[in-house]
């Protein structure tokens, strides 16, 4: 497979699975294992960082509006004027970012290296879908954003340290820890995303000092960064207009069907 084609599809599946809550790491695991593939660009830190930025710039670009008001009410609040609950929310977020920060560099490596596994992806695909299915069922979808508590955000912030995990997922947790709160599943989403920003530029930058472009490879990086940009930003788009309709279940089966083909290709195989 070419360079090119490799970068596409890896752009395109970082993009969706990213944002929707079916585990990124958890397809691309299960994609190398399925298929064998051990491209050019699949295992690469300076690919990596391509996707991560792509991804970065997809929620930013979605939310722009919300980080500039974010932004101007954490300003106006350090000029000593009365907080709004938006910069409330600035400091929620920083402060619900901690968890996954400590989680991250203390035990990436370790929960990379032991859930490689597709067997352990299988199983917290369903891990996860448990817990999806539980917490919107018996949410009240009451509570919104702007009634975000600290207690609220920190207990989603250690929910995001979780989806190290490959196959937990980042928005699928933190999204079903906001609705176990009570949080409309619209505004569960919004915080789940808006939490998502530090994490992912943080992954970024930490990684930036492995950056090599040569070659096809740099225009893998061109392509997938791009690719995961775009998929990314249309698949916030839809969960958000999504979830303002409808429950988590259709991810919560396809989860499901998902595991169950691990396991089921994992005998035959």
């Amino acid at each position: 497979m070419s360079t090119i084609l490799e970068a596409i599809i890896l752009g395109i599946v970082q993009g969706l699975t990213e944002f929707l809550p079916i585990s990124s790491s958890g397809h691309l695991i299960l994609a190398e294992w399925a298929t064998g593939w051990k491209g050019e660009l699949i295992n690469s830190l300076t690919f990596d960082v391509a996707l991560h930025v792509g991804t970065l710039t997809a929620v930013l670009w979605y939310f722009w509006r919300d980080w500039l008001h974010l932004g101007k009410a954490a300003v106006k609040a350090l000029q000593g004027k009365a907080p709004q609950y938006e910069a409330r929310l600035v400091w929620y977020i920083a402060l619900a970012t901690i968890p996954a920060v400590i989680v991250g560099m203390t035990l990436e490596h370790t929960v990379e290296t032991i859930f490689r596994n597709p067997l352990l992806v299988a199983a917290a695909l369903v891990a996860g879908s448990a817990v999806m299915w539980f917490s919107d069922r018996y949410s009240s979808h009451e509570r919104f954003l702007g009634t975000m508590t600290l207690g609220h955000a920190l207990f989603v912030g250690v929910a995001q340290a979780l989806a190290l995990v490959p196959g937990i997922s980042r928005s699928g947790i933190t999204i079903s820890a906001a609705l176990g709160a009570g949080y409309r599943r619209e505004d569960a989403a919004r915080f789940s995303f808006l939490l998502s920003t530090p994490v992912i530029a943080g992954a970024a930058v930490l990684k930036l000092r492995h950056l090599t472009f040569q070659g096809h490879a740099a225009w893998g990086c061109i392509l997938g960064t791009l690719g995961s940009a775009v998929v990314g930003y249309l698949a916030i788009r839809f969960l958000i207009r999504y979830l303002a309709r409808h429950s988590l279940n259709i991810f919560v089966w396809y989860r499901l069907a998902l595991a169950g083909a691990v396991v089921l290709f994992w005998f035959i195989k």
